[in-house]
């Protein structure tokens, strides 16, 4: 039952004081029969009061606003976390009776929203080629493991030629990305085959065996699976999501998932430093230095370029962010 410790760190650094900071944050861990949070601390600047609810898709959500001007701001989860292996899907069903226990999810309200199909320009070709990689007499496990293997095989894992707000058919156009390109990829060819399907951000928590996705946010999809439930699928890594593989939160894209996202008043001129790191052996206690961890820095435009409000220039920064994975 492997343990992990994971440090995450967002750090706003303003070129003038900033204030009045409204953030949303998705750091805190799912917990379920095969996930626990043993401990987590999450600090602020100026030490806000964190409310915490529960969304509409089952994820711990907390909001805080820091009315003080600052100059920075960093936002540091510390986080212990328990993972158990989660056994495999066993094909002892007729393939039949399986694609017809998931007609009746299309009427379901817990599983509408993860059927729901995005249209877009390639949406008849990548359809086309779902039917063709759709074999026959196979189970809807099988089948979510061959497009796994499908986007692995045939989607270039290049970071900075996306955005979180590429669109599927830009993404299909390019054949590139990272995770977040990958996964909903992934989950538009299941809905497509009337398999609910889900996004899921959070970590991967393999840095001796250099897995892509290391070092920074990760995301990959779940399937669900007649008589078996949600299961994991990382077309980025082609592997199965197991124990090393933490969940921060599920939705139906990346933006119901996004681990920080806030507005302010103040300047354009500022950046963003975002820091992971990975530790299986050490205690929660243990402090991280943040120059020894994988930070991303990420500058905004000059003074003298075209001004944005808030919220454009925070969504630019967390497009380049997802860059970096």
């Amino acid at each position: 039952m492997p343990e992990f410790e994971i440090q995450h760190i967002t750090r706003y650094i303003y070129d003038s004081p900033a204030r009045d900071s409204a953030n949303q944050i998705i750091l805190f861990p799912i917990k379920d029969e095969y996930q626990d949070v043993l401990k987590q601390e999450i600090t602020v600047t100026g030490h806000p009061i964190i409310d915490k609810h529960i969304d509409y898709y089952g994820n711990e959500v907390g909001s805080f606003t820091y009315s003080e001007p600052h100059s920075i701001l960093i936002i540091n989860s510390k986080v212990l976390v328990s993972t158990r292996h989660r056994p495999y899907p066993v094909n002892d069903i007729f393939p039949s009776q399986q694609w017809e226990d998931l007609k009746p999810l299309q009427r379901m309200v817990p599983y509408i929203d993860f059927l729901r199909q995005e249209y877009f320009e390639g949406f008849e070709d990548l359809k086309m080629l779902v039917e063709e990689l759709k074999g026959k007499d196979e189970t809807p496990y099988q089948v979510a493991l061959r497009f796994c293997e499908y986007v692995y095989k045939n989607f270039n894992y290049i970071k900075g030629v996306t955005t979180v707000e590429t669109t599927l058919d830009e993404i299909w156009k390019l054949k590139a990305g990272v995770c977040q390109d990958f996964a909903h990829i992934l989950t538009e060819m299941l809905r497509m085959i009337k398999i609910p399907a889900r996004y899921v951000s959070g970590y991967i928590c393999t840095d001796k065996n250099g897995m892509r996705g290391e070092g920074a946010t990760h995301a990959w999809a779940e399937a669900f699976i007649p008589d078996y439930g949600w299961l994991g699928i990382d077309p980025t890594n082609n592997i199965i999501a197991n124990e090393n593989h933490v969940r921060l939160a599920v939705g139906r894209n990346f933006m119901d998932c996004s681990p920080v996202k806030g507005v302010y008043k103040g300047s354009s001129g500022h950046k963003l430093e975002v820091s992971v790191t990975v530790d299986d052996d050490s205690p929660l206690t243990r402090e991280e230095n943040l120059a020894d961890s994988a930070a991303y820095t990420v500058t905004t435009p000059a003074a003298n370029q075209v001004s944005k409000n808030s919220y454009q220039r925070h969504m630019e920064m967390i497009q380049q962010q997802q860059q970096q994975q």
